[in-house]
């Protein structure tokens, strides 16, 4: 099957303005300890609606790759079948986390993805800032292998889709701990808040999509600690609303970087480096911050 037969984004949409809502709601009760500001929600909305946009401006390429793999598929996963769904749960959910850890550890991509990170609140309005060039830095080659492994472009869109909306209710402060078992297993609130949080101990950590398990088993796994608050944001906070900014800051950092190369390393470098990458080792990269911290907290 070529063309799925739903949207599960699409048939999500109501639940997640109705859930915004409500959580603005409560927290405007102090029901909640969500924390919402009016300019960061309407950056938030607006990023989300222009990645729709922007993702149509290359979905027909992503689209016309994928049915083309697929036709040279080596096996046939039937539609159907209820042991191809159980399959491509786990491999689209490994794709996720490969994808997204490289979307945080090499700057091109980094580049890409960081506008979602870029709001200092953490609530549902941040899981709607999305990236407006994710598709032209070419991310979506990473599902390929799954239509050339004989799941086909409907089955890959529907569990993507799947995937994105269960990602979308773990982006709030309201909820403190899922129970142990799930925690477990799931990506949670609580751990997603980690992978949002811009604490040294934090950083670069829970790539998840749904399940944590990933993480637990490629080291990556960072328990929230009651003892050290999530702070939210990049870095360096870009300290406006500016969804332009938000938007294409880092790929206007790369350009300027890329204008001062003066050898084929040093282009490498800040295309493919980390993230804070330079020559000289004088930037601040996750792992240096984190070498630091950690020299801090011994020394202390």
């Amino acid at each position: 099957m070529i063309h799925a037969p739903f949207d599960p984004v699409t048939l999500a949409v109501p639940f997640f303005v109705l859930a915004v809502i409500l959580e603005i709601a409560l927290a405007r009760f102090r029901v909640t300890p969500s924390n919402y500001e009016t300019r960061d929600t309407m950056a938030s909305l607006s990023m989300g609606f222009g990645s729709q946009i922007a993702g149509l401006l290359t979905a027909g390429a992503a689209f016309a790759a994928t049915i083309w793999v697929w036709e040279h598929r080596i096996f046939t996963v039937p539609f159907t079948a209820w042991w191809g769904w159980v399959a491509i749960f786990f491999l689209e959910d490994l794709t996720y986390y490969w994808f997204h850890r490289l979307s945080h550890e090499r700057r091109f991509w980094w580049a890409a993805h960081v506008n979602h990170h870029s709001s200092q609140h953490y609530n549902l309005s941040t899981a709607l800032r999305q990236t407006w060039t994710g598709g032209v830095s070419g991310t979506w080659a990473l599902w390929l292998p799954l239509a050339f492994f004989g799941f086909s472009p409907a089955q890959i869109a529907i569990q993507k889709g799947i995937s994105l909306v269960y990602q979308f209710w773990i982006h709030t402060e309201a909820i403190k701990r899922m129970p142990a078992w799930f925690e477990a297993v799931f990506n949670t609130p609580s751990h997603h808040r980690v992978h949002h949080a811009r604490n040294p101990r934090y950083l670069d950590r829970n790539y998840a999509g749904i399940l944590i398990i990933w993480d637990r088993m490629f080291g990556t796994f960072q328990p929230e600690l009651d003892e050290e608050k999530c702070r939210y944001g990049i870095v360096k906070n870009l300290g406006d609303f500016n969804v332009l900014r938000a938007a294409f800051h880092e790929w206007i950092g790369i350009g300027k970087d890329l204008l001062s190369a003066r050898s084929p390393r040093e282009v490498a470098g800040y295309l493919f480096g980390p993230p804070g990458w330079s020559p000289d080792g004088s930037r601040e990269t996750s792992a240096t911050l984190r070498a630091q911290w950690e020299a801090e907290r011994k020394a202390g």
